[in-house]
């Protein structure tokens, strides 16, 4: 099953079809999800969502990089450009996240991190990868 709002789209139970919708998803102009039937483009985004203290840890490490003021309000979905952030200031950020987590991102990686939603859901997937030893 899968539901639909204009930002998002969610899938309650793993089907084998996912890949199959995100293709049609791309490649054409209407699509229909159960009763709702839509002609316009769609922007599909699929989140495996970080935990909060990772969003939490993420969010203080870009308000210290960016200089911003503790009551700055920050979202999961807070874009580093929004917040005045330049591609140096995006380059410092990934390395106090590097530090702050004992990870290395591969540039590939750093140069897809816009959010901290993004930055957050990419130390996660990092940290689950190290070997066992390292994080012992």
């Amino acid at each position: 099953m899968a539901s639909l709002s204009t930002a998002s789209l969610s899938f309650k139970a793993p089907s084998t079809r996912i890949s199959q919708v995100l293709r049609k998803a791309s490649s054409s102009q209407s699509m229909t999800f159960g009763r709702f039937s839509s002609s316009k483009s769609l922007r599909l985004q699929i989140s495996c969502a970080a935990k909060a203290e990772t969003v939490q840890k993420v969010s203080d490490i870009v308000k210290e990089q960016l200089a911003l003021t503790a009551d700055t309000p920050l979202t999961a979905e807070s874009k580093f450009s929004a917040l005045g952030a330049d591609s140096l200031d995006t380059v410092e950020i990934v390395m106090a996240l590097e530090e702050k987590f004992n990870i290395s991102v591969e540039e590939s990686d750093a140069q897809n991190i816009t959010t901290i939603q993004e930055a957050a859901d990419l130390i996660e997937d990092l940290v689950q990868k190290k070997p066992a030893e390292e994080t012992a």
